[in-house]
């Protein structure tokens, strides 16, 4: 590989609003410190965090690419472009890691292509914080995204869900809209057998941060109130 071309650094960023270096390495502050160009999915929130992390870095001077659901795979062919002349970039997550559930994995892959050396840098994973913390089989599991929003075929996932679990002895992990959390949690009570282990992790890394294992049928009486709160679901039956 050319030691002439920019790096690509996948910048992990807090899953809440709470102070940046609390759960991200010093290292993170000396990256951003020294790069001034960065792919983000949202301008405002982005600036904001770099802020946050080095308060005395320049605003004005940074050079930030929006990847979005609108960015057109014209445009983001050319974001790395910089890295061609000798620049490095920061790719930033709007919460958690870089390319974990997250549109810059398409970024990863385009760099991968272009012979441009990509560096990922330790920080706070919602999903891999769920698994540790749940109890659940951490050798052998999936990440299955956002489940069907039509009832008949959400509970027909779950099904499916909850037998590919007990077959393969695996984690099935999900997650969904914070505003139809409740919702989840309901179907997850219905839909699965009584005994099937359900976690409930949300605001991870937060002062409100909750996680608790039981069976679906103890869920049923659960108090906590998760509307609104980032939250992931894993399900395994044993």
């Amino acid at each position: 590989m050319s030691n002439s071309k920019g790096q690509l650094y996948l910048i992990p960023t807090r899953l809440g609003n709470n102070p940046p270096l609390e759960v991200l390495p010093i290292s993170i502050k000396k990256i951003i410190e020294d790069l001034d160009f960065y792919i983000v999915e949202n301008e405002k929130t982005a600036r904001r965090f770099i802020k946050r992390v080095s308060p005395s870095k320049s605003q004005p001077a940074l050079k930030l690419k929006v990847l979005n659901k609108y960015t057109t795979e014209a445009e983001r062919n050319t974001f790395l472009n910089p890295c061609l002349e000798g620049i490095s970039i920061g790719l930033l997550s709007e919460a958690g890691c870089p390319a974990i559930a997250d549109p810059g994995a398409d970024i990863v892959g385009l760099a991968h292509q272009m012979d441009i050396k990509v560096i990922p840098l330790v920080g706070p994973s919602s999903i891999l914080l769920a698994l540790m913390g749940s109890g659940m089989n951490g050798q052998s599991f999936t990440f299955n995204g956002y489940l069907p929003i039509d009832k008949n075929e959400r509970k027909a996932k779950l099904k499916t869900l909850e037998r590919l679990s007990s077959e393969h002895n695996q984690s099935q992990i999900f997650i969904e809209t914070p505003y139809r959390n409740m919702k989840m949690l309901e179907d997850l009570t219905h839909s699965l057998h009584p005994n099937t282990r359900v976690c409930v992790a949300c605001d991870l890394t937060l002062p409100t941060e909750f996680i608790k294992t039981m069976p679906a049928k103890d869920w049923k009486h659960n108090k906590e109130d998760f509307h609104k709160r980032p939250a992931i679901f894993i399900i395994q039956k044993d």
